[in-house]
């Protein structure tokens, strides 16, 4: 089974594996992400900014990312976002298993379904994330050394600025936990894809207003990093059958035009 890490912010390659270029034209635009070498040749490497973090997260040909996973035939993915901390109980260098989100991104297109040729379909998001994923993640996560919250709310927002302190109180009371610019898009198009789609959230800052200015927290956050991404490769490697929605959550009500 071939399977994926998608990565952001301060991840651009995984410690002790050898990765391969390669290039996917998909019909939304090339990719370049990479393979694994032996012993990991069933893994895909998909740095979400590009190989040198050149695209900003809210110019991110997303539809092409993920249609270049499913081309390959990725048939799991985890994904691992750098966030700011909302809720108090969250400091940072925390990691989360995110249970949901909250998607207040505009201009950007999360679906594969647009009308015509396409056809039109809505998306079954109950639960957003794949339920065996996540259960396999967080049972493996003390193998590692790893503290993994079970649960948290990934507020997405455009970006690429800052949220002020204002948005930060307001997402909090609507139930966020944590804040990126990232996570809506690729959950979303994971599912129309069936792709089983998990993510980790790693917190590397107090979102705004949460202390006097933005601080990002680099101590320790390399072995956190490398510590989380082989639990990942562990996960994704280990875990061969699923129970869960993913691959029947598209509900199609008008086909593709002929």
């Amino acid at each position: 089974m071939t399977i994926a890490i998608i990565a952001g912010t301060d991840i651009y390659s995984i410690p002790g594996i050898t990765l391969h270029p390669l290039t996917v034209k998909t019909p939304y635009g090339s990719v370049d992400l990479y393979r694994a070498g032996d012993p990991h040749a069933q893994l895909i490497f998909l740095p979400r900014h590009g190989p040198t973090h050149a695209t900003p997260p809210h110019r991110i040909n997303y539809r092409a990312n993920m249609k270049a996973l499913a081309m390959l035939e990725v048939e799991a993915a985890l994904a691992v976002y750098a966030v700011g901390s909302i809720h108090p109980d969250i400091p940072p260098k925390s990691l989360i298993a995110l249970d949901d989100f909250l998607d207040f991104t505009t201009g950007r297109i999360s679906t594969f379904y647009e009308g015509g040729n396409t056809g039109v379909a809505h998306t079954i998001m109950s639960p957003p994330y794949c339920s065996t994923l996540r259960k396999q993640l967080l049972a493996h996560a003390s193998q590692f050394g790893l503290n993994i919250r079970s649960t948290g709310v990934y507020v997405c927002t455009n970006g690429p600025r800052f949220e002020t302190p204002g948005e930060i109180r307001a997402y909090a009371k609507l139930g966020g936990d944590v804040v990126g610019m990232t996570g809506a898009q690729e959950a979303t198009l994971a599912r129309e894809l069936g792709i089983h789609f998990a993510a980790v959230a790693i917190s590397i800052n107090w979102a705004a207003g949460m202390e006097p200015s933005i601080r990002i927290v680099s101590e320790g956050m390399d072995e956190l990093r490398s510590s989380l991404l082989a639990l990942c490769i562990h996960t994704l490697e280990r875990t061969n059958a699923y129970n869960c929605i993913c691959n029947h959550a598209v509900l199609v009500t008008h086909p593709p035009k002929a």
